[in-house]
């Protein structure tokens, strides 16, 4: 299963989902970063140790998201949706095959009746915010209604795309072209743990994770 994403402290911060019975989060992360130090490794290996204690920690104090069933949809079609199966079943032993298209056609007329609703309240959601200046919500709002996007184009893609129209000989005389001057005044030592520490502060929070599949809340935590 994949991580991204799915953590269920996406929303909220991490301490808000560990129950009194659970261990702190904080003090499970302490033992894995004491190891770490006391092994020798390069920075690289020193990253790839912490990811790996976060998302491990995560996923034993809050667990993956479970995927449910949409959220329009109402109790009354789910019981719809379990009368269908069953009569499926019906079907499969007995051919009642009159009950089940019956029930069929039930079930997807109170799906649209769920839906519509769903939008005319997303609507009203959107008109809301707008008129209260709520952008976030306002935004978050539309890219719900819109739905998924496609799946975005790949590298090979971009070059395919452009390789005929861009492709063109070389000059006979190209230009004689200096070299940039780089010796530009940036502090290229390694960061301090204050600067590390201000940069984590400064994630906003209730993000999708990134490519390290870890969520922002991960790693505000513990910042000290």
């Amino acid at each position: 299963m994949f991580l991204d994403c799915k953590y269920t402290a996406l929303a909220l911060p991490i301490r808000a989902f560990i129950s009194a019975s659970d261990p702190p989060y904080p003090s499970m992360m302490l033992p894995r970063y004491d190891q770490l130090k006391e092994e020798e490794t390069t920075m690289e290996d020193n990253w790839k140790g912490i990811k790996e204690a976060l998302i491990s920690t995560c996923q034993e104090v809050l667990g993956l998201k479970k995927h449910h069933h949409k959220e329009w949809i109402s109790i009354k079609t789910l019981d719809r949706i379990k009368e269908r199966k069953n009569k499926k079943t019906a079907i499969n032993n007995s051919r009642t095959q009159a009950e089940y298209i019956g029930e069929n056609k039930q079930v997807k007329k109170s799906i649209r009746a769920d839906k519509k609703k769903y939008v005319e309240e997303l609507a009203t959601t959107v008109k809301k915010a707008a008129r209260d200046g709520n952008m976030k919500q306002l935004f978050d709002t539309a890219k719900k209604q819109a739905g998924k996007y496609s799946k975005p184009t790949t590298a090979e893609q971009t070059v395919e795309y452009f390789k005929e129209p861009l492709k063109r000989p070389a000059p006979m005389n190209p230009p004689d072209i200096e070299a940039a001057h780089r010796d530009f005044p940036i502090d290229v030592n390694p960061p301090t743990m204050e600067e590390i520490r201000m940069a984590t502060r400064q994630i906003k929070s209730g993000k999708a994770a990134g490519l390290d599949n870890m969520p922002a809340e991960a790693l505000k935590s513990d910042i000290e």
